[in-house]
C-alpha cells in the first residue's frame, strides 16, 4: 500500500468510521437504551416551552439562522470560501480542509440517519421535515463544520490573540443560534443538536490533522536519476499545499 494511502487510512477513514460508530451507539442510546432515563425524558419538555414561546419577531431571527444552515447555502458557502482560499492564499490545502470537513459531515450525518429512526418533536414544526432521521441536526451539524472550520483557518491567520478570539466569537455564533433555532421551530429535540456538534466538530478535527498539518509526509521525495530510496528520507508536505 502506498505511503499516501496509509495516511488516508489511517487519518482520515478509520477515524471517520470510529466517529460513525459512536454516533451510532449515542444514537441508539438516546433513542432505545436511555429513552425513559433524565435528562431524554425532559426533552420534550422542553421543546413544547419553546414552541410556547414563539412570536413573529423570534419566527424571523430563527428563519436567518435556519437558513445559514440549509444545504443550498452551505453549500454555496462552502464553494464560494473555498475559492476565495485558493485565490488569496494560492495553495489547495485550506480551500481542501474546509471542503472535506463539510463533505465529511454530511456523510456521518446521512448514514447516521439510515442506521437511527427517532421522530422529530411533537409540536408544530414550523420548517417541511427532509425523509431523515431527527437525529442528529443535519443544519446543526452543517453550520458547525462549515463555520467553525472558517473560524480554524482565520484564527490561524491571525497575528494576535485578541484577533483569534474575536474570529471565534463571531463564528460560533451561528452554529449555536442554528441549533437553539432548530428546537424552537420543532425540528429536533435538544440531544439531536449536541450530537451534532460533536459530529461537526470532530469532523473538522479530524480533517485539521490530515489536511492542515504541515509536518505531515504524504509520499516520498522524487529521487536523482540512478538512486534507490533507501537512503533517501520521506519528503515533507510543501507548504504551498
Amino acid at each position: 500500500m502506498s505511503d499516501v494511502a496509509v495516511q488516508v487510512t489511517r487519518r482520515v477513514l478509520l477515524p471517520l468510521v470510529l466517529l460513525f460508530s459512536v454516533m451510532v451507539a449515542l444514537g441508539l442510546l438516546v433513542t432505545r437504551v436511555l429513552a425513559r432515563t433524565w435528562p431524554f425524558t425532559v426533552e420534550d419538555t422542553v421543546n413544547r416551552e419553546l414552541a410556547a414561546d414563539r412570536t413573529e419577531g423570534w419566527n424571523n431571527v430563527s428563519l436567518v439562522f435556519s437558513t445559514l444552515a440549509s444545504t443550498q447555502l452551505i453549500v454555496v458557502v462552502t464553494v464560494l470560501v473555498a475559492l476565495v482560499l485558493r485565490l488569496v492564499l494560492h495553495r489547495w490545502r485550506e480551500p481542501l480542509f474546509l471542503c472535506a470537513a463539510v463533505t465529511a459531515q454530511a456523510l456521518i450525518f446521512l448514514f447516521t440517519t439510515m442506521a437511527i429512526d427517532r421522530r422529530r418533536p411533537a409540536v408544530e414544526h414550523m420548517d417541511v421535515s427532509p425523509p431523515t432521521s431527527s437525529f442528529p441536526s443535519g443544519h446543526t451539524s452543517a453550520s458547525v463544520a462549515l463555520y467553525v472550520g472558517i473560524a480554524v483557518l482565520l484564527a490561524l491567520r491571525a497575528r494576535s490573540t485578541p484577533a483569534k478570539i474575536t474570529w471565534w466569537m463571531l463564528l460560533i455564533v451561528v452554529p449555536i443560534g442554528v441549533a437553539v433555532t432548530r428546537m424552537y421551530r420543532g425540528m429536533h429535540h435538544p440531544s439531536d443538536v449536541v450530537a451534532s456538534f460533536l459530529n461537526g466538530g470532530i469532523c473538522v478535527a479530524i480533517m485539521a490533522r490530515a489536511v492542515l498539518d504541515r509536518s505531515l509526509t504524504w509520499g516520498r521525495a522524487k529521487l536523482p536519476f540512478g538512486h534507490s530510496g533507501e537512503d533517501v528520507a520521506p519528503a515533507r508536505a510543501s507548504t504551498g499545499g
